[in-house]
């Protein structure tokens, strides 16, 4: 593990003259996602550690390597979150998060990982030390590739460093469940979308419909005569469970699709369906057998299906892009990796 920056440069130098492709890795734990990587492993748990931290300015700089689990654990020490609730699925990295571009139950309401990342310092397919953004909220000069590294799956630079806006941890948190239908669920879960609720978090599975309030108690108490239903108890469980997937819905499913389409798309009729983010994210099983129905399900939706994960082959895990898209993801690849050195393959097969 490299524990130097120098030290990763080289790697990707030498990796560049020798077009030898690299498998960027920090924690291993997404390596499900996505196509199956090729290269020589380039292991980032050695760069390490919290560059900068502001609480009063709510920024944090933290090195790719650094653990997820220590970053919010030094936030939490000041009464802050990363709010879009991350993933860990075990050992997770702040590089991986950032890579592979994954939230939690808050991302409907409080913001996607792209929407925290302020700043990105990358080593390109050249082995340049580039940084783009910056440390404060304000920085919006230029074009934004620091967000544009998000969800890129490493095929674009290898992230080095991240700057990412956090947020104070709420005051209080309330679970509510009520029985609900499917499309009621998605008609009540719109409904209260379009009002001034303190909801951070939504789920109907099985026929029950759970929203989390988070924010002042007099908030919470207003909400709670709105939205009605009963009180979950020991509710952090549950959101948990739907963010590191551990929830029977998720985990006892081995082919697992990730459909996203407009908030108030109705019933798709795939089968059994978990919902979240308000409507607008939609997990539904199915094997490569399904894969057209699913694809056209949500095309039909105006929205489009992820093989999130997948028990068969990982070919075409994302919906293939059309034309004058792929040509900006090329160019785009061409100009941040010419050789084509990082994670090749690993979101398209030509990429």
């Amino acid at each position: 593990m490299a524990n130097d920056l120098k030290v990763l440069q080289e790697r990707v130098v030498e990796a560049a003259a020798r077009k030898q492709p690299l498998r960027i890795r920090g924690g291993g734990t997404k390596e499900f996602y996505g196509r199956a990587a090729a290269g020589e492993v380039l292991d980032t748990r050695g760069y390490s550690g919290v560059v900068d931290y502001e609480p009063t300015e709510l920024v944090v700089t933290a090195r790719c390597g650094t653990p997820l689990g220590e970053l919010e654990r030094t936030l939490a020490e000041r009464g802050q979150l990363l709010a879009f609730e991350p993933p860990h699925f075990g050992a997770a990295t702040i590089g991986g998060v950032v890579a592979t571009g994954l939230s939690g139950p808050r991302r409907a309401t409080s913001g996607a990982v792209r929407d925290f990342v302020l700043g990105v310092r990358v080593i390109d397919g050249r082995g340049q030390d580039l940084t783009f953004g910056g440390r404060v909220m304000k920085n919006v000069a230029g074009y934004d590739v620091s967000r544009l590294m998000v969800g890129s799956l490493g095929t674009l630079a290898l992230i080095s460093e991240i700057s990412l806006k956090v947020l104070p941890i709420s005051a209080a948190t309330l679970t509510l469940v009520r029985a609900a239908s499917e499309a009621d669920a998605i008609r009540m879960m719109n409904e209260w979308g379009g009002k001034p609720l303190p909801i951070s978090a939504t789920c109907w599975v099985d026929g029950k419909l759970f929203v989390r309030l988070s924010g002042a108690a007099a908030a919470l108490k207003a909400a709670r005569v709105l939205i009605g239903g009963d009180t979950v108890e020991n509710d952090a469980s549950l959101w948990e469970s739907l963010r590191e997937q551990t929830h029977a819905f998720l985990s006892n499913a081995s082919d697992l699709w990730r459909l996203s389409v407009p908030s108030t798309a109705p019933p798709l009729n795939l089968g059994a369906t978990l919902i979240e983010w308000g409507g607008a994210q939609r997990w539904v099983r199915g094997t490569d057998a399904d894969r057209s129905r699913i694809r056209d399900a949500a095309a039909t939706a105006r929205g489009h299906a992820t093989a999130f994960r997948s028990s068969g082959a990982r070919d075409d895990v994302f919906t293939p892009l059309k034309s004058a898209l792929a040509r900006i993801h090329r160019n785009l690849k061409q100009q941040f990796d010419p050789h084509g050195i990082f994670n090749p393959g690993r979101m398209y097969a030509d990429l």
